[in-house]
């Protein structure tokens, strides 16, 4: 697959299962506590085959391309389980997912699997929005002996403060689509108007403030 065109076509793709909804007039908030006109539920993409065949493919790409020392593929869980495991399989790798945090029953795991010391790991996320959550599960790897080669997310905000957050940790990101390619693509399928538009470019540029 042409991975200079998938972030359009991926775009296309999430407008037309009606994974991005804009609601500017009941914004949505998020765990960060940031009010949003827009949000991405990216779990759709797995209810329709030729998307999610799309998806893990362009996974199983860029892996190949970034990163062909890789043993093992790590999801972060919940939402990048399904398409971490896909994108393994493509590759005929073993897959790990990391929890949020560890598991307070049974063997109390934060990471299931099979996880060697060392072995050489990358992760596969389905959203990127302020990176805390995506971090966290690098740091789990990190403690529990994997050498994180970098993660590949299914989309991303493109926030300044993940950005900072991912060179702090030392963690390259690459993403199949982005917030850019998605509003000109929701804009040249006529969804989004001029205010909208505007709209939205005000939220892009302070997230933290906008709404409040």
């Amino acid at each position: 697959m042409n991975m200079e065109t998938i972030d359009r076509k991926l775009a296309a793709g999430l407008l037309r299962i009606g994974a991005v909804l804009l609601r500017p007039e009941e914004p949505f908030t998020w765990a960060s506590g940031w009010h949003s006109p827009i949000y991405c539920d990216n779990r759709r993409i797995l209810s329709d085959p030729d998307l999610r065949s799309m998806v893990a493919e362009a996974f199983a790409g860029k892996v190949s391309e970034l990163y062909p020392e890789a043993e093992i593929v790590a999801g972060v869980a919940t939402g990048a389980i399904a398409h971490g495991a896909l994108a393994a399989d493509r590759l005929g790798k073993p897959f790990i997912y990391v929890r949020p945090k560890p598991k307070d029953h049974g063997t109390g795991s934060q990471i299931e699997g099979s996880l060697p010391e060392g072995a050489k790991v990358v992760v596969i996320e389905d959203l990127v929005s302020t990176g805390m959550s995506s971090l966290a599960a690098v740091e789990a790897l990190r403690k529990a002996g994997a050498e994180v080669l970098g993660m590949v997310a299914i989309f991303t905000y493109g926030f300044d403060i993940a950005a900072q957050r991912f060179e702090e940790a030392g963690v390259r990101l690459d993403t199949l689509s982005n917030y850019g390619s998605l509003i000109e693509e929701a804009t040249a399928e006529g969804l989004v108007g001029q205010a909208e538009a505007g709209l939205l470019s005000e939220w892009r540029e302070d997230p933290d403030g906008w709404g409040r």
